[in-house]
């Protein structure tokens, strides 16, 4: 009888586990939603980075909605820029302005390590080469203020819109 109460104790631990490791983050954090703002043509990708989502215009009146993490205070910025690179799993090394702040960070991680912050994918942002719209290995930041300038997303969710965009596609932030 104490060995059946061990068994049923662990298998009901085992059982906690499990719901709580399957339910840590949404199956599908993105939806379509209507957006009605005419000056943005199907292909782009529009980043309200005051409502922290991210949206690729479908056209049509349509677009797809993602949640994302944004630039912590002080690091928040906005304007125009394009898809400079398309990248799975890269690697990362930390811009000057993070090393200062975190010098124990290495020179560079390698993709696929979960210490690495871009995630599942990344798509670098022209001008200058610092900021991307990346995944990330914690999701608990998407959707706060979290980075240094970059956009984080949910892993499925960035490999959504990898596969939705091309190097060259508008990129607008606004505030």
């Amino acid at each position: 009888m104490a060995y059946r109460v061990q068994w049923l104790t662990a298998l009901a631990a085992t059982s906690c586990t499990i719901l709580t490791i399957s339910t840590s983050q949404p199956a599908a954090a993105r939806d379509v939603v209507a957006f009605r703002d005419g000056s943005y043509s199907a292909g782009t990708i529009v980043i309200r980075t005051s409502e922290r989502r991210l949206y690729y215009v479908m056209g049509d009146g349509r677009a797809v909605r993602y949640p994302v993490g944004v630039g912590k205070a002080g690091k928040a910025w906005n304007g125009r820029v394009q898809i400079e690179g398309k990248y799975i799993r890269p690697a990362w090394s930390p811009p000057a302005d993070v090393k200062r702040d975190k010098p124990y960070l290495p020179n560079l991680i390698p993709g696929g390590s979960p210490r690495n912050p871009m995630g599942a994918a990344a798509m670098t942002l022209s001008g200058g080469g610092q900021y991307a719209i990346h995944g990330t290995n914690v999701p608990g930041t998407v959707g706060g203020f979290v980075s240094y300038g970059c956009f984080r997303m949910y892993n499925q969710d960035v490999l959504d819109l990898y596969n939705r965009v091309s190097v060259g596609s508008a990129v607008v932030v606004t505030r």
